[in-house]
This record gives structure tokens, sequence and C-alpha cells, in this order.
């Protein structure tokens, strides 16, 4: 395969880019606003970052919430059938 089939064309580039810019809450915030690509991405990680911390956080809290139940009892039930889904 040639280097000229494998490159992305900067229409590509730009079209991934917005799509990109509108996954993030605070692009969207901002507005339409044109944002470099470099800053897209260090936003793009902090946000991937943030999104990981709360589901660690969501994780130890469930497990918390999960230790002082009574296994037999209906909320744990609950709590393990939204977990299997």
């Amino acid at each position: 395969m040639s280097s000229r089939r494998s490159r992305i064309s900067e229409e590509e580039i730009n079209e991934l880019i917005s799509k990109l810019q509108s996954l993030l809450p605070e692009t969207r915030r901002r507005g339409g606003g044109r944002t470099s690509a470099a800053k897209l991405l260090k936003e793009t990680c902090n946000y991937i970052r943030s999104l990981n911390r709360e589901v660690d956080d969501l994780s130890d809290r469930l497990a918390a919430l999960i230790a002082t139940m009574d296994n037999n009892s209906a909320e744990a039930e609950l709590i393990r059938n939204l977990l299997r889904s």
C-alpha cells in the first residue's frame, strides 16, 4: 500500500476534529468557535481522565454501598440485576 493512500486528507482531519469537538462538553459550551487541533486533543485527554476518575469514584461508592447491604435484600438483588445488564 502506498503512503499516498494511507494519508488522511486535510478535509477528513477537519471533519474528525469537528466531530471530536462536538463530543466535548467544554467546547460545546463555548459554541462553534474554532479551536486548534492540539488544544482540542489536550482537552479530550483531560476529559477522558476526568471520566475515568468519575468511574473510579462511582465504583468505590457502589462497592461501599454493597458492603453495607444484606446480600439477600431486595436492594442487593436490584443492584446485581443492574450490573448484569
